[in-house]
Parts: structure tokens; sequence; C-alpha cells
């Protein structure tokens, strides 16, 4: 008798031509229009199949796996994912896997390009122009913050805190400080022109800070009033990582009284909802969290996904063996997916 052929659901509108390739090996149910799952809706999806492709607006936990009895891959989209319940889908057995690396220098431009729209007042600048008030050029219009030879702070130095040092150290000649859970190696710091210091160094050091570390429970709201207390009247804050990194009421509040000189914004606490307190302001840039927003890298992170996903079934040339597992102890305790772990399947490659 055939083998059963895994079931895997699509939970938001990917590329279709790259998705497809899971129907090769899979019976796929794909989400045809962008949609709201709320917990009830997750766990009806995720019932019954094998393996689910998801976004980080799908957040998954105990909850939502708790009838997924099959369920043995949940490859996510997107490099950050406190969208899963690690621990959860650990003790259920079930793989969890992201899509690092191909996203790193997408997101670096994203946020120097924040960085340099906020500290040079561009979108204020159109903002104010498109409403008529600019009758006669005036010397002291529109005056912002210089990027080159000032200091930049990078908050989290991981792969794409260290695409940011670089093109802050060797394209504007910034003095590059940076604060890590843990110090990276000499040749690495010299490499990307950077120097480590401790917390609270960094923040009253810098003119710009750029935050790009993982959110977690340890680290909610780092930035809160009394850090941004400690920076710089004039200084810039640009993050790029996760909404609840930063208290949001209380950097509006630094805002708003010119204790901070400008921010630029591409996550937010409770996104997609964006506080009035901060769209009300004209000094903060604010985006709909497109730091991989190319068209490449957007492709380039679906189909690494989808080899995930594959994989993690137990179909294709490593079959069991996820190029990008984020519970390496699942594998470990033998949770090697659909069929024969050893099974070759040729795929299309990237």
């Amino acid at each position: 008798m055939a083998d059963r052929r895994p079931r895997v659901w699509v939970a938001q509108p990917l590329f279709d031509d790259t998705v497809a390739q899971l129907a090769a090996y899979c019976d796929v149910v794909a989400t045809p229009v962008v949609s709201a799952h709320d917990s009830a809706a997750l766990a009806a999806h995720l019932a019954g199949v094998d393996g689910a492709l998801v976004t980080l607006n799908e957040r998954i936990g105990a909850d939502e796996i708790a009838g997924a009895r099959s369920l043995k891959v949940v490859a996510n989209v997107g490099v950050g994912y406190n969208n899963l319940d690690i621990p959860a889908l650990s003790a259920a057995g079930i793989i969890a896997t992201n899509t690092p690396d191909v996203l790193t220098e997408t997101t670096a431009d994203l946020g120097f390009a924040l960085l340099m729209a906020a500290a040079r007042r561009i979108v204020e600048s159109d903002r104010w122009l498109r409403e008529g008030h600019w009758g006669q050029w005036s010397f002291t219009t529109m005056l912002g913050a210089d990027l080159h030879g000032s200091t930049l702070g990078i908050l989290g130095m991981g792969r794409i805190g260290q695409a940011i040092a670089r093109r802050g150290h060797h394209g504007f000649g910034m003095r590059v400080l940076y604060h890590n859970r843990s110090r990276l190696p000499a040749e690495v710091e010299q490499a990307v022109g950077a120097r480590y210091a401790g917390f609270d160094e960094l923040l009253g050091s810098v003119d710009h800070l750029l935050l790009a570390l993982p959110y977690t429970a340890q680290n909610h709201h780092v930035i809160d009033a009394v850090a941004l207390a400690k920076m710089k009247p004039g200084a810039t804050l640009v993050n790029i990582a996760r909404g609840g990194l930063v208290d949001e009421l209380a950097l509006a509040d630094a805002l708003a009284q010119g204790r901070l000189a400008a921010a630029a914004l591409d996550v937010y606490e409770n996104e997609p909802q964006v506080r009035p307190e901060l769209r009300a302001l004209r000094n903060i840039v604010l985006t709909p969290h497109i730091g991989s927003a190319s068209l490449a890298t957007r492709r380039a992170m679906v189909q690494l996904a989808v080899d995930n996903l594959l994989a993690g079934l137990g179909i294709g040339p490593d079959a069991g063996r996820p190029a990008n597992v984020l519970n390496a102890g699942v594998l470990a305790d033998g949770g090697t997916g659909i069929g024969d772990a050893g099974r070759k399947i040729d795929i299309n490659k990237r």
C-alpha cells in the first residue's frame, strides 16, 4: 500500500509558485486571502495536518496544538519566532523552524534607511512641504542630526546588528558601540568596526541607538522611561527588532517633551495596532513591519520555509534534518517526521 501523503496547512497567501513545490509531495490546504486566525481557528486548522507553514501573525502555543495529534513540524516564515511557544511545541514533539540569514542584509538596509530618515527629518520634511508650509528657503529649516562622524549604538549584535555596524563604520565613518548578551570575538569586532560597551555606557554615549535584539520575557521594555532618561537629549532611537522591547508610552512622552530628538519604528507591541500617542507625533517615522520586505528576500524566506517543512516531514535531500531547527532536542529524541527519514526525493533547489 502506498505511503499516506502528508497534509500541510499554509496560513497566509505567500508566493504561489514556491508554495506549489509542496503539492508534489503533500496535500496542501492554503489560505487564499490574508486572514487573522484566532486561537480557535488555529486549533481547527492544525488539527489533522502533519505540517504548517506560518507567519508572525500566527501565535501558536499549547492551546493551539492541543488537538493537533499528527502535527510534526511548524515552519515559520521569519527569523523572529516569539509567535511560537517553543517549549510547548518541544513538549509535544513538534519541530519548529525559522528562516535566518536570508533576510539579514535587507533588514539592515531598512534599519539604516529608518535611521537616516529619522535623524535627517526626511518624512517630517516631506509632510511639511506637502502641507504647503514651504514659502521661502530658510537657513534653519528642518535642521537634523548628522550620521557621519557620530556615535552609533547597537543593542543586540547578531547577524543584523553586525550588518548595521558595517554600514555605519565603513560607510559613514561612525564610531560604533554595541551591547550584547555576550561579547563578540575580537576579530569580529574589528571586522565590523565596533567596540563592546556596558548597557548604561551605551545609552549615555551614543547619538543614535538601534535595536536589533530578539524579544524575550527578560528584555520586555528594556527601553523604558529609565533607559530613555539616560540617553542624550538629541539622540535618535530606531527599533527594527520587536515592539515589546520598547515602552511605547514612555517613548512617546520622551519625544513629545523633546528629551529625545527623533525615533523610527518598524515594529510595535500590539501590531498592527499602533498607539495614537505615536501616530500623533511629527518626530517619529512609522513603517508597517517591512524590515525584510524586498521581493527577492521575501521569496528566499518562503523558499527556505518550504525546504524546512519538507525536510521536517522526512522529504527531500535533507529529509529529517531541517536546516533551521529552533528546538533541536525534538530531532535528538527521534522526531524525524513522516515516512523514512533517509528517503531522498529530488525537489527544486534554490
